[in-house]
């Protein structure tokens, strides 16, 4: 194989395949990304640990020699990062891969390509659509309300809800709950997924880390029960599925909240980053009184002091005093835009609360008990 790479788009893939190699495995292949030259299907960088795998298309590649090799993953990413040449090229030489430019040669070993794994491409006939923007908002919104820890149910990734015009994620710790919703188009009348489809943090992470707003539609197909494809502009993610059983999701919305205050999402993260200042691991909740015109946020701990913050709200309603986890909130207030309004529906200090926006968001929080 010899190839003349511009050096940024070789950069730009190791980005974008970066955490998928494992650091280290039973398979020391595996720690190492394959390259493969092809005039036909163009050049194609890969990573996986089984588990979770990429395809991702290498831009700037000229092909005088086509052919696959494996890449030494430090020690290219490195030279990539600390390399100024605009151009590198790649070749073979025996059992090493050789990079060049202009003033400097790299000869590192490596290993038979036919001794990768396989990552599957995206073959799928039938298949959901759904844009590059809305599918990063729903992930964001949903991703950073999981337990990855946790060994009861699974916990461990985001639930994917397929339907002919839309597509849902939720999300869940058992303390609090995101879902969030968007329009999807079905390509080929693909099946709903059977059972609950819940698709690692990890992945999720990887597959935001490859949309930009403005890239094409995303093409999404669940494999059975084991496993799910995305193709993006320039990757096919292929993912395995998380094993277990998600909660029943749908009977942790309360019903009857009748107070509703409509809050400005800049605002009150401002206002809550403020009332967290003291708490600590001990003392970590926050209380947030309701009253007529005014939220007032107070928080205490022994070592720290106190904080008290005020903000005017349009709320006329009877006088409610209900304590949080603040941390719970600023993670689902940090994923939304700072112009948005969010309406907090409340019930009483026991119950769970629920922030909605008007673009079909849904956050449920469990209150924390407050001492008397």
């Amino acid at each position: 194989m010899k190839v003349l790479c511009d050096r940024d788009g070789l950069f730009t893939a190791f980005s974008m395949i970066d955490g998928v190699a494992p650091a280290r495995s039973p398979k020391p292949v595996l720690q190492n990304v394959k390259f493969i030259a092809d005039p036909d299907h163009g050049t194609t960088m890969m990573a996986t640990d089984l588990e979770l795998g990429i395809r991702h298309r290498v831009i700037g590649v000229g092909i005088d020699e086509p052919g696959a090799v494996i890449l030494p993953g430090v020690p290219v990413r490195s030279i990539l990062r600390t390399i100024k040449e605009n151009e590198l090229s790649l070749a073979t030489e025996g059992d090493y891969i050789v990079i060049r430019g202009v003033h400097s040669e790299f000869k590192l070993t490596s290993i038979d390509p036919n001794e990768f794994p396989e990552v599957p491409d995206f073959a799928a006939t039938s298949y959901h659509v759904v844009t590059a923007a809305n599918l990063k908002r729903i992930i964001r919104r949903t991703v950073f309300a999981t337990d990855v820890e946790s060994t009861r149910y699974a916990l461990g990734g985001v639930l994917i809800e397929l339907q002919p015009e839309s597509i849902a994620m939720v999300g869940t710790d058992g303390r609090r709950l995101a879902y969030a919703l968007a329009p999807a188009e079905g390509e080929n009348n693909p099946p709903i997924p059977t059972g609950t489809p819940v698709v690692p943090v990890k992945s999720l992470k990887l597959i935001d880390r490859n949309l930009n707003d403005d890239d094409p539609p995303v093409h999404i197909a669940i494999q059975g029960t084991t496993s799910i494809l995305v193709r993006t502009e320039n990757s096919v993610i292929y993912s395995r599925l998380v094993e277990g059983r998600f909660p029943q999701y749908r009977d942790v919305f309360p019903k009857g909240a009748e107070i509703r205050v409509p809050l400005e999402v800049g605002v009150l993260k401002n206002t809550v980053e403020q009332a967290s200042v003291a708490t600590n691991d001990d003392s970590r909740g926050v209380d947030f009184d309701f009253d007529e015109g005014m939220l007032r946020l107070f928080s205490q701990a022994a070592d720290i002091g106190s904080s008290h913050v005020e903000l005017p709200i349009q709320y006329n309603g009877p006088r409610l005093t209900i304590r949080f986890d603040p941390k719970y909130l600023l993670e689902a207030l940090k994923a939304l835009d700072d112009s948005m309004t969010i309406t907090a529906e409340l019930i009483d200090p026991k119950s769970p609360a629920v922030f909605k926006t008007d673009d079909l968001y849904q956050y449920v929080v469990m209150p924390l008990a407050r001492e008397n």
